[in-house]
């Protein structure tokens, strides 16, 4: 196979696999009902004039399943990480105990697991997207590439055969997350 072809065909994966990875972060964002620090990962808190992720002014873990511990490495930010908590809307009500902020994660209703299902389908279908401009592109470059009719429709038979696998995985990868949300 032509170069131009390998090199045409490596950089619509390599998008594809970005589209994967993205895919991944966000659902490990979509909470399942069990608490995890990563739930506040999308924070930022007021920090000396700059906006800075909570991670890095606050120890953040979880003592238990339902429970997260925010403890501040200074405590003058408690009152600022509670606001950044609030701001983020994530359905938290943070409670400060004057050392640390305390986290109850509630038990998820089945309508809140409905409508998280519904998240991880829209994030699903903007990885789908993802996957399939990566292939428009690469059909692209392909047509626009000096080879013969034959080599083209063969590397274009072979992106859209890497299209169908990384959709089949999103698919997949979509069905074990509502598995996991609907689960009670």
């Amino acid at each position: 196979m032509n170069e131009e072809i390998s090199f045409i065909i490596d950089t619509a994966k390599e998008s594809m696999d970005a589209a994967m990875k993205h895919l991944e972060k966000a659902f490990v964002k979509i909470r399942a009902g069990k608490a995890s620090p990563i739930m506040l990962s999308s924070v930022m808190v007021e920090y000396y004039g700059s906006q800075t992720p909570l991670g890095q002014i606050a120890n953040v873990n979880t003592p238990d399943a339902r429970t997260i511990s925010v403890q501040p490495w200074e405590k003058n930010m408690l009152h600022e990480i509670e606001k950044a908590i609030m701001n983020a809307n994530l359905g938290f009500n943070p409670m400060n105990n004057g050392d640390n902020i305390i986290i109850n994660v509630p038990p998820l209703t089945e309508e809140r697991r409905k409508d998280l299902v519904k998240q991880a389908k829209a994030e699903a279908e903007d990885a789908k997207i993802g996957i399939r401009n990566a292939r428009q592109e690469g059909n692209k470059e392909i047509r626009n590439a000096d080879i013969s009719e034959d080599l083209q429709k063969n590397a274009e038979a072979d992106i859209q055969e890497l299209t169908n696998t990384y959709i089949k995985k999103i698919d997949s990868v979509l069905a074990n997350k509502e598995i996991e949300i609907m689960k009670v």
